[in-house]
């Protein structure tokens, strides 16, 4: 057989030589043409190719390698961030452990979009998922897309059209899903993975939307929800039963066997072992994650004559309404909301008299108390706060967001902001998806001021701002905090200042008073105020209403100081009861169910 393949004429098949008889004389030619690529190669780099790219083989070779299957491949090809490790911790434990079913119920703030992303990758890159469906708020619809499309190099799609649902990863507000005529290609769809944000919003296993997300047809399933228990054990026992029909058995034996009554588990360990399958949480406790400073300055300031008075004026205008109605609280809605807005700018004190003086019968002695004070209104020339939000702009020549509860306030700024030529742009719940990602864009770039109001700062992520301007206050301590956690959350570099505006001689210094010295609320974390006004509203009722209570029923000054001190110190006491019990099970329904898993959790340290 040598001798055959060395002795094969030019130009002639090897295979030919076997069909003819070679004679000892034949005139043999060799192929030499591969001798003479060899001495090519070796004048020029030696007997090697070319070394630049023989390393590119190399590295190429390596990445096809893989050292062991629970290793996370996607990790190779993120080239955008780094995740943190309880992240990447959780993403294996859902593909190794949970079968690509899990409940991700980390505290606020640590990133449960980044390990559903993760997860999504992971699955992409290892060809387990083409298509997938992610159902979140409205307002979160744009920001998955970025998210998934900058940090992961997925392309997700927002869903627009009826034609949309065709691509493979699409993100859609849920509220539209369900709807006629998407719900019908939906249900018709074999999906490789749905991921549902804030998915404590299917605990109800009688609404629309669980029964919606229940008859999906689907291989994975993730459900990203900080609160998987808000009411009941009931509502925990319907996000795993759309994951894992059947893992805490039918109800009726769930109940038997977990529950003492529908707030209170038993049976913590059995419970844990068949939590530990399918849920997973990620608290702020230690985990080696360093959260960056709170720094919160109250600035006080004294209003100008003319808003002091009209600030006594609405006061009075309210408290002799309050004692009309016989102490009916619940009748003097818009009358409270007329108290809170005196604070925040006469534009919106304005619009919500205005609006009164229409409901008002003509031959009402109201309607000329009303259009008294549109008088007093008038003789403002000046808004102290908004000089003060300027001043404080200027001073830190970096991007701030500032928050306001009120629309009409929001349009004063953005025009005086304007007029000493500072660039603001606003953000708020009545805009559309294609504005909001428009006004967010604007603000990345050249815009300095973002001001937002309380709907529009649901769902969004502003760690590349670190300055907060509270221009007014919320009563409500948690929506005080929701607004920080727009900002002060994972991925945040800097310190996040905080700026409280609150003018002397108002309810507004009693609140500022209220949430920071009383309450410590600026250097809690969420979950552990939660915890707090969960406690203490079961005592006591709502703090908005007992604020209103107190400013209504003061007989001055002295008294509503008292009033809220008391307040505080109710308050305080229930913190405290809280801190002391935090270890126990019953602290509250969050901590029984959560404290159920602590094995499996990963506490992260602010």
């Amino acid at each position: 057989m040598h001798s055959t393949t060395n002795n094969t004429f030019k130009g002639e098949q090897p295979s030919a030589v076997h069909s003819r008889k070679l004679h000892p004389d034949a005139d043999i030619q060799f192929d030499r043409s591969w001798f003479h690529n060899l001495q090519e190669r070796v004048d020029r780099n030696g007997p090697w190719d070319d070394w630049s790219m023989y390393q590119l083989a190399v590295e190429a070779q390596q990445t096809k390698l893989i050292g062991s299957f629970d290793d996370l491949q996607c990790l190779r090809s993120l080239p955008a961030f780094e995740p943190m490790q309880h992240q990447i911790s959780t993403a294996r434990r859902v593909l190794h452990e949970m079968s690509g079913r899990a409940i991700l119920a980390d505290e606020v703030g640590l990133g449960k979009t980044i390990e559903a992303g993760l997860v999504l990758k992971e699955y992409m890159v290892r060809g387990l998922v083409r298509r997938a469906l992610i159902l979140v708020p409205a307002s979160l619809v744009l920001q998955w897309v970025r998210e998934l499309n900058q940090k992961f190099g997925i392309s997700a799609i927002a869903q627009k059209k009826e034609h949309t649902w065709q691509y493979d990863v699409v993100v859609a507000s849920i509220d539209t899903a369900k709807r006629d005529p998407h719900r019908p290609i939906l249900l018709g769809t074999d999906y490789d993975i749905i991921i549902i944000d804030e998915a404590h919003k299917l605990k109800n296993k009688k609404t629309t939307n669980y029964q919606f997300v229940n008859q999906l047809r689907k291989k994975y399933c993730l459900l990203l929800t900080a609160t998987p228990v808000q009411n009941d054990l009931d509502e925990l026992y319907n996000l795993i039963t759309l994951l894992k029909p059947g893992q805490l058995g039918g109800q009726s034996d769930f109940a038997a066997n977990f529950v003492v009554d529908k707030r209170v588990p038993k049976n913590e360990d059995q419970l844990q072992q068949a939590l530990s399958t399918v849920m997973i949480r990620n608290r702020r406790g230690d985990g080696g994650i360093q959260f960056t400073k709170r720094i919160v300055k109250n600035i006080e300031m004294s209003l100008s004559p003319e808003e002091q008075a009209l600030y006594d004026a609405v006061t009075s205008f309210v408290r002799e309404r309050y004692d009309e109605s016989g102490g009916d609280l619940s009748s003097m809605l818009s009358l409270v909301t007329l108290q809170r807005e005196v604070c925040s700018s006469r534009d919106a004190v304005f619009l919500t008299l205005v609006n009164m003086f229409k409901k008002t019968s003509e031959d009402s002695p109201v309607r000329a108390k009303i259009w008294q004070l549109v008088e007093v209104i008038k003789g403002i020339q000046a808004n102290s706060k908004a000089e003060k939000t300027m001043e404080l702009v200027r001073e830190m020549n970096e991007k701030v967001i500032i928050f306001t509860e009120y629309r009409a306030t929001q349009e004063y700024l953005l025009q005086y902001l304007k007029s000493n030529n500072i660039v603001a742009v606003p953000y708020r719940g009545g805009m559309n998806r294609g504005k909001k990602d428009w006004m967010m864009d604007l603000f990345r770039g050249r815009a300095q001021v973002l001001i937002a109001t309380e709907a529009g700062g649901e769902g969004i992520n502003l760690q590349f701002c670190h300055h907060i301007i509270n221009f007014d206050l919320p009563w409500n301590p948690m929506r005080v905090e929701q607004r920080i956690g727009r900002v002060h959350r994972l991925g945040q570099t800097s310190d996040v200042k905080i700026y409280n505006l609150c003018t002397l001689g108002t309810i507004e210094e009693h609140i500022v008073g209220l949430l920071h010295e009383k309450i410590n609320l600026f250097e809690l974390v969420i979950g552990e105020l939660d915890h707090i006004l969960e406690r203490f509203e079961k005592k006591d009722g709502s703090i908005e209403q007992k604020l209103a209570r107190a400013m209504l029923e003061a007989g001055n000054s002295s008294e509503l100081r008292k009033r809220i001190d008391d307040l505080g110190e109710s308050i305080s006491r229930v913190k405290e009861e809280v801190e002391a019990e935090e270890p126990l099970i019953d602290v509250s329904v969050m901590d029984s169910v959560m404290n159920a898993v602590v094995g499996q959790t990963v506490e992260v340290r602010p």
